[in-house]
């Protein structure tokens, strides 16, 4: 039986907005001592284009799945936690997790979105859309009960990301945003009893001022441990 559509790992392009923001103020470390400058190009329209907009879907039916929301779907919470490398952990299990049988893509979005910093001037929310399929499918996972969980390995700050705080402490307290790189396996399964796993690696931007909880900024995969 042929494999049915996965969740893709969309590279795309920062926003150019964000990635002047962050590069500023943020330690330049995520936009240039990792190299991401090379492929952090185009704006957020060029970016958003490969998500269209979701068009009109029905609700699937919530009452009787526990820990389903009407307005999210399956995807996790955002947690409560200070420590950026604890957050990242959570995040990328958050983006490498998905229950197309009772969230349909606008719940995904909704859900993902709660994760975000609200500070607008950092949050890349194009970046962190761009990890979900288009609506069609999305619409063709829904019909092959396409589901996925994720199991983290490890999570840690890469190493130009460590060189750059010892070369310049101070730079992180303007917006204190951490990269982290995050590794694991994400395990899908669709009917029939079909399914598969693969490793997964992600590198994030999270934010975590002191005495606030933690939240997500960007996804930037191609960044080097």
């Amino acid at each position: 039986m042929a494999r049915p559509p996965v969740l893709h790992r969309h590279t795309g392009h920062w926003s150019a907005n964000r990635r002047i923001a962050t590069a500023t103020v943020v330690i330049t470390l995520l936009v240039a001592v990792t190299g991401l400058v090379a492929w952090a190009t185009g704006d957020r329209d060029q970016r958003s284009g490969t998500t269209p907009a979701a068009s009109a879907s029905s609700t699937p039916d919530t009452e009787d799945s526990p820990g389903v929301s009407p307005e999210t779907g399956s995807v996790a919470k955002p947690p409560d936690l200070d420590d950026p490398l604890m957050y990242a952990k959570a995040a990328a299990a958050m983006l490498w997790s998905y229950d197309a049988r009772s969230t349909n893509r606008d719940q995904q979005l909704a859900g993902m979105r709660t994760w975000m910093s609200a500070e607008t001037t950092y949050a890349d929310w194009p970046a962190v859309q761009a990890q979900i399929p288009d609506p069609v499918l999305w619409s063709r996972m829904r019909d092959n009960a396409q589901h996925a969980t994720a199991t983290i390995s490890d999570a840690k700050f890469p190493s130009a990301f460590k060189q750059a705080l010892a070369d310049d402490p101070a730079a992180l307290t303007e917006a204190y945003i951490y990269a982290v790189t995050v590794t694991g396996k994400q395990t899908i399964r669709w009917k029939d009893g079909g399914g598969g796993a693969e490793d997964r690696a992600v590198t994030l931007a999270v934010q975590c001022r002191p005495d606030t909880s933690c939240s997500l900024v960007s996804i930037a995969p191609r960044i080097a441990p």
